[in-house]
């Protein structure tokens, strides 16, 4: 028997929903949000019921009796470090959310809104692979300073899918094989797969790795420390790093079809910006090769950058020694969501307790 599922992928400015028939889209919308609606709640707690109120308003527009839903599935929030999975959203997840256990993001409204949304029928809500699922390994967890410790936040929802994605279609089981993955999008993570858990990643948010579209990646520690005290604020610092650095810094955009464009048109300084991040992309990718040993059965990159054609055979020319690469462009966050749960309802997994 099919499954109906409502997935909820809320964002700054936006909320993103998706119906489901088992794996097959019936429909979804973005509803946007002014910036004089949000700017109405002191936190990003506070729009939960107005985020709610909007989805089952559109639902109903859509003529979709919600009481055809099996089960409802929103984005992880910003949760206490967890493995990853899919998890029923319980009273301590609810908890966590309301309180912004590691911080304010609108990613925090998935899990509440699903569980309104879930009691309110009978039935189940789960979030999937937040962004702060960590499986590190504990010698990845070392920086150089004790003050400082290497963490794990990336886009672990469409990495862990697009692994499984590609161990499905090769036969295999994700948890018997060793994977890198690369996610190219407004941030880059790069990750080592080992048997079914993340051991090692480059940090997509807070300065690690390879440049991105808008953030610096990890920079030259004391051309990093001269900023911060020339005069700067933290919070100047930080939207430097994340928002207004890599492709924006040097090239005043953030979309990487403007600086396919520009390369195309002659622009040196462009084609050099974009070969020194294919460049970093691959050094990551070869650093997760030695995590693993050598022994690579594939490589998977993702992402929106993927459709890159230009940077995907350049970044398949410097790592494709390593192992055969698979590449799934784009991202489907919603599909990435009703899996998770499928998995569960199906029976393919357990559901995690947080």
């Amino acid at each position: 028997m099919s499954i109906k599922s409502l997935i909820i992928n809320p964002g700054s400015t936006s909320t993103k929903i998706g119906v489901f028939e088992d794996e097959t889209l019936l429909f979804e919308e973005t509803l946007r949000h002014s910036t004089e609606e949000i700017a109405q709640y002191a936190q990003v707690v506070d729009q939960k019921d107005f985020r709610k109120d909007i989805i089952v308003k559109i639902l109903a527009e859509k003529n979709f009796d919600i009481k055809e839903l099996g089960v409802v599935v929103g984005r992880g929030g910003l949760l206490k470090p967890i493995p990853g999975g899919t998890y029923a959203v319980s009273d301590a997840l609810i908890e966590d959310l309301k309180k912004g256990e590691r911080g304010e993001h609108a990613s925090n409204l998935g899990g509440l809104i699903a569980r309104e949304i879930g009691d309110s029928l009978g039935i189940p809500s789960f979030i999937v692979d937040p962004v702060v699922v960590d499986e590190l390994m504990p010698e990845a967890r070392i920086s150089g300073h004790p003050d400082v410790e290497r963490i794990s936040i990336f886009h672990a929802l469409n990495q862990k899918a697009v692994a499984k994605r590609y161990a499905k279609e090769a036969g295999k089981n994700y948890e018997d094989l060793n994977i890198i993955g690369v996610h190219m999008g407004g941030g880059v993570s790069v990750a080592a797969h080992r048997n079914g858990k993340v051991v090692d990643v480059f940090n997509a948010l807070n300065g690690d790795g390879a440049f991105s579209p808008e953030r610096t990646g990890g920079l030259p520690n004391g051309g990093l420390l001269e900023i911060c005290f020339s005069g700067k604020t933290k919070a100047e610092v930080k939207k430097m790093m994340s928002g207004n650095g890599g492709f924006n810094a040097y090239l005043g955009t953030n979309d990487m079809r403007d600086v396919e464009k520009m390369c195309n048109e002659g622009d040196k300084k462009a084609a050099l910006i974009r070969d020194a991040f294919i460049l970093q992309v691959s050094k990551d990718m070869g650093a997760m090769a030695a995590v693993l040993e050598g022994k690579v059965d594939q490589i998977v990159i993702t992402g929106g950058i993927a459709y890159d054609k230009y940077v995907v055979a350049e970044l398949k020319k410097k790592t494709g020694f390593i192992a055969p690469i698979t590449v799934y462009p784009g991202e489907d966050e919603l599909l990435a969501l009703a899996q998770g749960a499928l998995r569960v309802l199906k029976g393919e997994e357990e559901a995690k307790v947080y």
